[in-house]
């Protein structure tokens, strides 16, 4: 195993791309005033790790629709105008605007996060690490969904952070190339 600043410099572009099926983006969110906890996960997602003359970057690309609590209403309350509203921003995005490796496989970023409309300024730290020739990057933030104006349901039942985790496994596959 290496960690990320042990993959080397990249002369040319390195592009790490998702794999979907080794990878998971789930959510913890507390509800009835902190009683009960609901998990839920997204189903389907894309991202990339790209190390370039720029430094490195991240993006990860969610479906909102296919946001899964296990339970069919309250999913279709989530993806409603009162959370996700899934018919008119059926992405969530994040983009990194920054990311710098302060060692051990540790990376700390910033970047932009969009859901529900809004897109709001966040910061995280990551691990990295290259096992063969899989990159593993976990993630675990939390968020406040009121920045992104989304409820917190009947009496104020949902707790303002949401935990999230990413663990993803990432493929090493040729540089993006772009049209001359």
């Amino acid at each position: 195993m290496s960690t990320v600043e042990n993959i080397g410099p990249a002369v040319a572009p390195t592009y790490w791309s998702v794999d979907p099926a080794n990878s998971t983006v789930e959510f913890a969110v507390k509800t009835f005033w902190g009683a009960m906890t609901v998990n839920g996960r997204f189903e389907r997602f894309d991202g990339s790790y790209q190390i370039g003359p720029d430094g490195p970057s991240i993006e990860l690309d969610i479906d909102a629709e296919s946001l899964n609590t296990g339970h069919a209403k309250r999913d279709e309350h989530l993806r409603s105008s009162d959370f996700f509203t899934v018919e008119e921003h059926p992405h969530v995005r994040f983009r990194s605007t920054r990311v710098d490796d302060v060692g051990d496989g540790r990376l700390h970023v910033q970047g932009t996060l969009e859901a529900a409309g809004e897109a709001i300024p966040m910061e995280f730290d990551a691990t990295a690490l290259q096992v063969g020739d899989t990159l593993q990057v976990e993630v675990s933030t939390v968020i406040d969904p009121r920045e992104f104006n989304m409820s917190r349901g009947m009496l104020n039942m949902i707790r303002p952070a949401a935990k999230v985790y990413v663990k993803a496994h990432l493929s090493e596959r040729p540089a993006l190339q772009t049209a001359a």
